[in-house]
């Protein structure tokens, strides 16, 4: 993989990351881990840093799959909108041409 360095810190390590992503963001990502784990470590009755990178991904996981079901929710309302919408356009439509012929025969 190409990229650039961009060197990060998390939980005091630091780390150096390759990627093509801008450097800002990935201190944004980093930043959020550490927080994360910060977080989880507040949890955790040991300084295991390996039980709290655990716990940091599984509540990363859970707000990743929360996101993904709200957003597969509003996706859904989406399709059911529009379909609603195309219905309501193509019985305008109809009554509409129906109304253009009864005009022209009358």
């Amino acid at each position: 993989m190409s990229g650039r360095v961009v060197h990060v810190d998390v939980q005091g390590q630091k780390y150096a990351v390759r990627s093509e992503l801008e450097p800002a963001y990935i201190a944004e990502l980093a930043n959020y881990v550490d927080q994360k784990m910060q977080l989880a470590a507040g949890e955790l009755t040991t300084s295991d840093s390996l039980r709290v990178a655990v716990i940091a991904a599984l509540n990363l996981a859970d707000e990743l799959f929360r996101v993904r079901a709200a957003g597969a929710g509003l996706e859904r309302h989406v399709f059911d909108r529009t379909a609603e919408i195309e219905r309501l356009v193509d019985a305008a439509l109809e009554q509409a041409a129906a109304t253009s012929r009864i005009e022209s025969v009358g």
